[in-house]
């Protein structure tokens, strides 16, 4: 150890020698430690020292075996320095003992005391310097030894030139999972493994001896021809680098981690350039996947929050509109002007649809569906929606299970995709509905539950998508078709709505080919049920309506709605407030109430009464976790005749409820 290297060492157990000794070394600067025994000794040369200061009647008679060890297992390059004290007139012409120490100890000054400081000082410092000199002569055994071993290292690699491919082999397919080269100084390719070789379709003869860059990994990426020549300058340099590039290789583009680092020699020198690539174009994607559901994500609660507020907007418009309408007030021009707007309110309304199933927050009604039957019961509206230039095929085998879905936002999405498929193909073609059951297991590039699940699927023959188009179809409000032509909402609405169902919807296109898109949805363990016969609610109605909304304008709409139909209505603008009434002797003949209000819930009302009277919830956006698919409910905004059909039919199943009570 350097900290030790120079110190000294003094065996002196009996009477002042030790003392003396240490305080004339610390005088002339060189630190001295005192060992009891001669096995202490050997240890603390054994950790590092320049000398050592013994007394002779410390040695004779002593077990000396340990010392002698030492001294004879020395390196080459030492010959440790001993000064020994011994008694005046005990030189070695006179003292037959002190030859044999020498003999011993081997490089050994005599020193008769008693002595002068100066001479032991004297001493002292020509062992430390011959110590030294020693440590020298080590580092040029060191150094010729490192050049010889250079020199080996040379004539064993021409001799091994045959078997040299084979080394290099061994070193790069360490790891097989990368893209690994090996190039020289400047560039040019010298090996490569399969996987490398792989990825640009090639054999190694095809890119050994070719400059790096002109090889297939970037004959398709002019753009990096540069940046790679300029790498391998730094990387011969000695500098180490790591960058993302994404690559267009003869597989087609790929992202990749890539590293180049100098392969250094025994002495340090850079004898050849190491790439190594690792393909990241999947962990690539599924981060530009979350990416865009966490983006969608957040969309989808910012419009749902929006298609509230928008609904309960439109609900006073459609209203007083409809009630306009019925009226028969104006001219034949005012009455236009009057239907006119009643259809672009009609058409906020499914916007506003669109956007709730774009967000995943529409209420459903959920059952078991059979798809083929839906399926075959929209082939006449979907013919004549495409067109005499476009062959419709319906592809839907028998004895498929049901679907649980909801029956009219089916229909929507599946008319959404195929008014796109027809957009897609003006020139016509072939637009096939077909469906199939699927199974999935717990580990799926779909992220769906496991299990079984009604594959519905919309084909085209048309212009097809690129990639950047089919990554961006979801989002809401994105489409190719031009201004005025699309609200860019259908299939962000089917995908929201296969998400709310517990399934997915992806899209499989290619351009110039065709785009397919499929609609999976979870298989129900229920049968489906027949649809019920609609009640007539055009009639008027008779009794009295508790109507409960928070919203004034909203309230007046819908009590005009309600009085036209021919109840007697009862505001109340809280839950709280309608609870009152109803525990102060009300007895209503329905309850109309609104589900997001101030305090207490629609939900929360109706659970309350729906014991004492049939209960009807009216709202603009529904959380599935209050209100339960057993509760009557209607979508605002609404017109007099949906408000009045609703009322009949939970009115008539109260009633059918009591008959058989």
């Amino acid at each position: 150890m350097p900290e030790l290297s120079e110190r000294a060492l003094i065996l002196a157990p009996f009477g002042r020698d030790a003392d003396v000794a240490a305080t004339v070394l610390a005088n002339a600067g060189i630190t001295a430690l005192e060992c009891p025994s001669v096995e202490r000794l050997v240890e603390e040369i054994r950790a590092g020292a320049g000398l050592a200061v013994v007394t002779s009647e410390a040695l004779i008679g002593a077990d000396t075996g340990s010392l002698q060890a030492w001294i004879a297992d020395q390196p080459e390059w030492s010959d440790f320095p001993f000064v020994l004290l011994v008694h005046q007139g005990s030189g070695l012409e006179r003292n037959p003992e002190a030859a044999r120490l020498l003999e011993r100890l081997g490089n050994v000054s005599f020193l008769e005391r008693p002595f002068h400081p100066t001479t032991l000082m004297s001493l002292a410092r020509a062992a430390l310097r011959a110590r030294r000199r020693q440590y020298e002569a080590r580092a040029r055994l060191e150094e010729l030894r490192s050049l010889t071993g250079s020199l080996e290292r040379k004539v064993e690699e021409r001799t091994a030139e045959l078997t040299l491919g084979e080394a290099r082999m061994r070193a790069i397919f360490q790891t097989n999972n990368q893209y690994q080269l090996l190039i020289d100084l400047d560039g040019t390719v010298l090996d490569a493994n399969a996987t490398a070789l792989a990825g640009i379709e090639a054999r190694l003869e095809d890119v050994v001896g070719k400059p790096l860059w002109e090889t297939p990994w970037f004959a398709h990426s002019p753009d990096l021809h540069n940046a790679v020549k300029a790498g391998v300058l730094r990387v011969a340099a000695g500098v180490t680098l790591q960058k993302e590039l994404t690559i267009h290789l003869p597989i087609g583009p790929r992202s990749f981690d890539v590293g180049m680092r100098p392969m250094r020699g025994p002495q340090g020198d850079t004898l050849a350039l190491i790439v190594e690539a690792l393909d990241i174009t999947d962990r690539k994607r599924a981060e530009e996947a979350l990416r865009q559901a966490q983006k969608l994500e957040a969309m989808g609660q910012l419009t749902g929050g929006v298609a509230h507020d928008f609904n309960n907007l439109l609900t006073p418009i459609v209203g007083g509109l409809d009630i306009l309408s019925r009226s028969g007030l104006g001219t034949e021009r005012q009455r236009r002007l009057i239907e006119g707007a009643i259809q672009s309110a009609e058409r906020a309304r499914a916007l506003v649809q669109r956007l709730l199933a774009f967000a995943r927050q529409q209420p459903l009604q959920l059952r078991a569906i059979d798809i083929g039957t839906l399926v075959r019961g929209m082939v006449e509206l979907v013919g004549s929606t495409i067109g005499p230039k476009i062959s419709l095929l319906i592809e839907v085998p028998e004895g498929l299970p049901a679907a649980r879905a909801d029956h009219n936002q089916v229909e929507m999405a599946l008319l959404n995709l195929c008014v796109n498929a027809r957009d897609a193909m003006p020139e016509g073609g072939t637009l096939r509905i077909s469906a199939s059951e699927r199974h999935f297991s717990a580990e799926n590039d779909e992220g769906l539950s496991p299990g079984s699940y009604i594959s519905l699927a919309v084909a085209d023959t048309g212009i097809g998508m690129d990639e950047e188009t089919a990554r961006r179809a979801v989002e809401p409000f994105f489409s190719t078709k031009g201004l005025g032509k699309g609200t860019g909402l259908g299939l962000s609405m089917a995908h929201g709505l296969a998400r709310q169902l517990g399934g997915t919807l992806t899209i499989t296109t290619v351009p110039d080919a065709g785009t397919r898109v499929d609609i999976l949805l979870p298989v129900s363990t229920e049968t489906p049920q027949r649809a019920a016969p609609k009640v007539e609610g055009t009639l008027p109605q008779e009794g009295t309506a508790l109507l409960v909304d928070d919203d004034d304008l909203v309230r007046s709409s819908v009590s005009q709605m309600l009085s036209a139909i021919g109840y007697e209505v009862t505001e109340a603008k809280s839950a709280e407030d309608a609870l009152e009434l109803v525990n102060s002797g009300m007895n209503p003949s329905v309850v109309v109430t609104d589900h997001l209000m101030t305090g207490m819930s629609g939900a929360a009302l109706g659970r309350a009464l729906r014991a004492r009277t049939p209960v009807l919830i009216v709202s603009g956006y529904a959380e599935s976790s209050e209100i339960t698919p057993d509760f009557p409910r209607l979508m605002k905004p609404f017109r007099q005749d949906e408000l009045a059909a609703k009322l009949a039919e939970i009115r008539a199943a109260a009633s059918a409820t009591g008959d058989s009570a």
